[in-house]
This record gives structure tokens, sequence and C-alpha cells, in this order.
């Protein structure tokens, strides 16, 4: 795992892992966040039906690397948007916005285009997710 650097300390990657909507399914969440724990991470798992203003405002507060959003619901296209657009109003934009859930091919290109990171589909390898991630921070030195 490619720790964060905080000054000259190193930390480990901290993740937010966020269920927005109304979407009462949880289990995938919670797979990837033990997931992204048991490969070293520091993981804060906000439960069910959180707001894009709730998700912006804890990646704020617990000085997230990386928010992760789980959406099965069909909503990716407003819920992405809006958390990518609160955390750039905070002046958090370096902050990874990254997730998955049903999201069509063509719907995560364009939420590509427009600044949200590699999104992943039902059935991706958690090991995906995890080398998408260490990656991303070894690519900025966190």
């Amino acid at each position: 795992m490619t720790p964060a650097v905080t000054g000259s300390k190193r930390r480990p990657i901290r993740v937010l892992v966020a269920k927005p909507g109304l979407d009462g399914h949880d289990r995938g969440a919670k797979v990837v966040a033990a997931a992204l724990r048991d490969a070293g991470m520091e993981v804060i798992y906000t439960g069910l039906h959180q707001t894009p203003e709730m998700i912006a405002q804890a990646a704020i507060q617990e000085d997230v690397d990386v928010v992760g959003l789980s959406i099965l619901s069909g909503a990716h296209m407003t819920l992405f948007p809006r958390v990518r657009s609160l955390l750039q109003q905070a002046g958090r934009d370096d902050v990874l916005l990254t997730g998955g859930g049903i999201i069509p091919p063509e719907d995560m290109t364009e939420l590509e285009r427009q600044g949200v990171g590699k999104l992943f589909g039902p059935g991706t390898h958690t090991g995906d997710l995890i080398k998408y991630i260490e990656e991303w921070a070894a690519r900025l030195k966190r």
C-alpha cells in the first residue's frame, strides 16, 4: 500500500465509502470498505441514505484522499457530479472521486469526462479497485 504524505510523515490512504440517495443495498459497499481496510487503507463508511452534502462534508472533516460512492439506484449522473462540485467548492478538488454500481459504460465515460475517476461495475474484483487507488496515490506521491 502506498501511504499518503503529510509534511514529512506518511499516513495510510484515507478513503470515505458512501451510499448516497435512497438506495438501501449496502452489501457491496461494506465488502469494498473491508477490502480497502484489509489492504491497509483507513476507511470511513458513512452508512446508508447520505446526501451529497453530507458526503462532501464528511470527506472534508475526515481529510480523506478518496471518496468512493456506491450507487445502485440509477441516480449516478446526478450524484457523482454533485459530490464532485461540492468538493471543488470546498477547495478539495485534490480528492479522488471514484465508485461503482449499476452504471452503463456510456455514463461511466461521461462521468470520467466530468472529472470523476474510474468507475467499477458489479463483479469487479476488489483487487482492481485497490490497485487503482494505490496507483493514483503513488502518482501523486501521497
